[in-house]
């Protein structure tokens, strides 16, 4: 179709449900504004639909850098999820089984471990994650108590004995405290058996999401630090599951993602 109205190409992938839309960052047009497109774009009546965008952009040491925009226009350090679905896309078109992409938290390396058709399944090496102290903070509901964990982006997982009807709301209110002066990840988290734990995620920026890489990163490093599990760790989510386990002072996280489909955008 020729409408001869202004376009960008897009490809929306997904990791365990936690959708992007990967766009190379030299077709914005002169003039617009990279956080209010990504917010038209993401929206999911109005556009495309998705968790976020990752603007691809040429790297000379690694094959991609990516800047990960959240759908309400924020920018973020990372995305696990997102990282892998760049990380899809470059093997789709290169065929490289290890694939370096430089984020806002330094340069991951992804690495294939299957692929069949446009399904791919990579472990990425995170780093080093950072757990702080227990955090009481007081809510309606009373007194939460988290632990403040950081993998390049910042998160505070709570372990619960079941999810609450409304942990979306205790999620949200968590992620408006004062005390997180950049803003939080919120993760609710339970522990189902020595290598096992389920996860619900409320992201900046998007609210709940069916799975996060990071978030998963997150849950998994607070139970092991609090000696609530072994790794490595298989953290289930509605969207998926995806598997971290620790090696000396390196987490590694390994995880599924799918390239769904190709379109353009009209921009007028």
């Amino acid at each position: 179709m020729n409408s001869g109205l202004p376009t960008i190409s897009f490809v929306k992938a997904s990791a365990c449900g936690n959708d992007f839309l990967l766009i190379e960052n030299a077709l914005i047009p002169t003039g617009v504004d990279i956080h209010v497109l990504t917010k038209r774009i993401c929206d999911r009546h109005e556009g495309v639909g998705a968790d976020g965008v990752e603007w691809m952009l040429p790297h000379g040491s690694a094959d991609v850098e990516i800047r990960l925009i959240n759908a309400d226009g924020s920018e973020a350090e990372i995305s696990g999820n997102g990282t892998r679905c760049v990380a899809a896309y470059v093997c789709s078109q290169q065929k490289k089984e290890e694939i370096k992409i430089q984020t806002g938290a330094g340069l991951k390396t992804c690495i294939l471990t299957s692929h069949h058709d446009y399904e791919y399944e990579f472990e990425i090496g995170m780093g080093e994650a950072i757990v702080k102290s227990e955090v009481c903070l007081a809510t309606r509901a009373g007194e939460v108590r988290g632990i403040p964990v950081s993998v390049g982006n910042p998160h505070y997982v709570v372990f619960v004995p079941t999810f609450a009807e409304d942990w979306q709301s205790q999620a949200a209110e968590i992620q408006r405290s004062s005390h997180f002066k950049h803003g939080v990840n919120v993760e609710f988290v339970t522990i189902d058996g020595t290598h096992d734990v389920s996860a619900r995620f409320f992201e900046r920026g998007v609210g709940e999401t069916q799975s996060s890489g990071t978030g998963s990163c997150a849950a998994a490093v607070a139970a092991l630090a609090t000696g609530r599990a072994d790794s490595p760790v298989n953290v289930r989510a509605v969207g998926g599951t995806q598997t971290l386990r620790r090696e000396g002072g390196t987490i590694f996280l390994r995880g599924p993602a799918r390239l769904l489909c190709r379109g353009e955008f009209f921009l007028s």
